[in-house]
């Protein structure tokens, strides 16, 4: 597929073939980040899609100075998924300002989402290096701002954002390996 050669922010900037790109670039990570915290492959098949609607919708705000763009995702999706152990349901007001019609999953659609989900985070985290899997998991799972995490990991905030940075593309690359 054409663009994969481009960056994130290159991709964000573009129209919907761009997007697509993205997409398919983040959606085995997304899904698995999911996967772990619900097993049911509807739900997970609704907080992905819901996760990239609000992407698209608000993906002028992304900067890439706070970070990769799949941690941003895991960001949106973590705070989809706390939304909705709130409310009791999946938001779909993205999906539903941006016109987006519901899906209904056939049983071959559902294992192959099932099938991302179940991909394993914490084995592609246990064969990560020690200092990007500390970075990861603060920036990600702690939300820490760059000068915390910097002071936190005892390091100046450029070496947290590169630990960052190689750690979420070696999380992509070893959970791309699992399919």
């Amino acid at each position: 597929m054409m663009g994969f050669d481009r960056s994130d922010v290159e991709l964000l900037a573009g129209g919907a073939q761009e997007f697509g790109v993205f997409y398919e670039r983040h959606v085995d990570a997304v899904a698995a980040f999911v996967g772990v915290r619900t097993r049911r492959p509807d739900l997970v098949f609704d907080f992905v899609a819901e996760t990239f609607a609000r992407a698209l919708e608000h993906r002028g705000q992304y900067d890439a100075e706070r970070g990769p763009a799949v941690g941003w995702l895991f960001g949106i999706a973590r705070h989809l998924l706390i939304d909705a152990a709130r409310r009791g349901r999946v938001a779909a007001d993205s999906r539903v300002r941006l016109g987006m019609t519901r899906i209904t999953l056939d049983d071959d659609q559902l294992a192959r989402v099932e099938e991302r989900a179940q991909l394993d985070l914490r084995v592609a985290l246990t064969d990560m290096p020690a200092d990007q899997r500390e970075a990861v998991i603060r920036r990600v799972v702690l939300e820490q701002e760059y000068p915390e995490l910097a002071e936190g990991l005892r390091c100046s905030q450029q070496v947290a954002r590169k630990r960052v940075s190689r750690g979420l593309a070696f999380l992509r690359r070893g959970l791309e390996g699992q399919l």
